[in-house]
C-alpha cells in the first residue's frame, strides 16, 4: 500500500444511511474527503440519507452490517476484498458491531502501514466486552469530554494519548443566530397546529423513549401557571416497538388535563424552523447523552435552552449558556426556570464554539496522523 501520495482513500463503516446523528456525522465527514482531494466510500445497508452522501462525491457499497447475526461473518471475507481493492489508508467504524466485523476483516491482513483502525465513540455504551471495540480503534474518537473520561474509567486498558475529542459541529450558515422560518413554512404549521398560534412555546424535542425526559417534561408544564399563551410541543416519534410508551404519555396527558396544552408532533425534519419560533427549548434526559447537539443547535439560533446538568448537554451549555442548567431530575427549579425565562427572556449570546468546519478538520487531522 503506498501511503506516501498525500491523498487518502476512507472507508466509514456504519448500519445504515437512515436519519441521526452518526449517520449525519459520516455524511459530513464524507463531504470533507471530498473536497479536500481525497476518495470517501461508506459501506452500510444504505437509507434515506443516501441521495445526499452520493451527491458530495462519495462513493457507497451495500452491506448488511448492521445486522446482529452469525450470518454476518461471511460479511468479513468481503470488507478484508473491499479493504485491498480499494487500497484504503483508513477504515472508520462508527457503531460496535460494524467495528468488530472491521475488526475481524483487518486482523493478520495489515501490512505494516495500514489500513489504520479508527473508531468513534458516539454514545454511552453498557460496559463490555461486546463495547470494548470502540476503544480498539489505532485512533479513538470521543464526541465530548464526558465520553473521552467515560471510556477512561471504564476501559482502563486504554491508552488515552490515542483518544482525541471531537465534538459534533453545526454549520452556522444553517443555524444562525436569530434565524426564523419562513412566512410560507409558518402557514403550513400554524395550519396543522393551530392550538399554537400566538402561543408562548416550549418545546422538548427529543424521541419517543423511556429515558428522554417526556414524563418529566409533563410533570414541569402541570405545575406551570396556565396562562393561556404557554403551550408545550414534543417533537419526536417512537422507534419501532415504543407506540405503547407514545399511548402511556397521551393517557398521562389527558389524566393531568393538559390535552388543550400540549402537542405531539411527530417525527419532524423541520426542527430547526420549529425551534426557531419556540421561546425555550428543553433537554431533560434521565441519563447522560454523548453529546447535546439540539441544545447546541437551539443555543445558535438563540433559542434559551434548559438541560438537565450531565453528559454531554451539560458540556455544551457551560460553554455557551451555564445560566439554562438545572440539577439532575428537579422537576421544580426546570419549573422556576422556566418561570423565570418566560418572565425575562434571557439573551443567548452569539457563538463559534462548535462548527461543523472544526469537526470536519480535527476528523480529517486523525486520519493524517496516521497516514503520515
Amino acid at each position: 500500500m503506498n501511503m506516501a501520495s498525500s491523498n487518502m482513500t476512507i472507508i466509514q463503516v456504519l448500519p445504515s444511511l437512515e436519519f441521526g446523528g452518526v449517520e449525519k456525522g459520516a455524511v459530513e465527514i464524507a463531504e470533507s474527503l471530498v473536497n479536500s482531494g481525497h476518495r470517501s466510500i461508506v459501506v452500510s445497508a444504505g437509507g434515506g440519507m443516501l441521495p445526499q452522501l452520493l451527491e458530495t462525491g462519495s462513493e457507497h457499497i451495500c452491506l448488511p452490517v448492521g445486522k446482529k447475526s452469525l450470518t454476518s461473518l461471511y460479511l468479513i471475507p468481503k470488507l478484508r476484498a473491499i479493504f485491498n481493492d480499494t487500497d484504503a489508508s483508513i477504515v472508520h467504524a462508527r457503531s460496535r458491531f460494524p467495528a468488530w466485523l472491521c475488526f475481524m476483516a483487518l486482523k493478520n491482513a495489515r501490512p505494516t502501514n495500514g489500513p489504520y483502525f479508527v473508531t468513534t465513540a458516539h454514545g454511552i455504551y453498557s460496559v463490555n466486552r461486546y463495547s470494548s471495540i470502540m476503544t480498539r480503534g489505532d485512533k479513538v474518537i470521543a464526541v465530548s469530554e464526558f465520553v473521552r473520561k467515560y471510556i477512561i474509567d471504564n476501559y482502563a486498558q486504554t491508552n488515552v494519548n490515542k483518544i482525541s475529542v471531537i465534538p459534533r459541529g453545526i454549520d452556522p450558515s444553517l443555524y444562525s443566530h436569530g434565524y426564523c422560518a419562513g412566512k410560507k413554512w409558518k402557514q403550513l404549521w400554524f395550519g396543522q397546529f393551530p392550538e399554537t398560534i400566538n402561543k408562548k412555546l416550549i418545546i422538548l424535542p427529543a424521541r419517543i423513549s423511556r429515558r428522554k425526559g417526556h414524563q418529566e417534561f409533563l410533570e414541569a408544564f402541570s405545575l406551570l401557571p396556565f396562562h393561556n399563551d404557554l403551550h408545550g410541543v414534543i417533537v419526536g416519534g417512537p422507534h419501532k416497538g415504543k407506540q405503547k410508551y407514545l399511548n402511556f404519555l397521551k393517557n398521562l396527558v389527558n389524566s393531568m388535563g393538559l390535552e388543550k396544552h400540549i402537542t405531539f408532533t411527530g417525527h419532524r425534519n423541520d426542527l430547526r424552523e420549529i425551534m426557531s419560533i419556540s421561546d425555550i427549548v428543553l433537554s431533560l434526559s434521565t441519563e447522560p447523552e454523548a453529546f447535546g447537539r439540539t441544545s447546541l443547535e437551539a443555543l445558535s439560533l438563540g433559542v434559551p435552552v434548559i438541560a438537565f446538568d450531565h453528559g454531554g448537554a451539560s458540556e455544551v451549555l457551560k460553554t455557551i449558556f451555564p445560566q439554562g442548567l438545572v440539577p439532575i431530575n428537579n422537576v421544580d427549579e426546570t419549573v422556576s426556570l422556566i418561570n423565570k425565562f418566560i418572565a425575562e427572556p434571557p439573551i443567548v449570546e452569539q457563538h463559534q464554539a462548535y462548527t461543523l468546519e472544526s469537526m470536519q478538520h480535527k476528523t480529517l487531522s486523525v486520519y493524517k496522523s496516521l497516514v503520515q
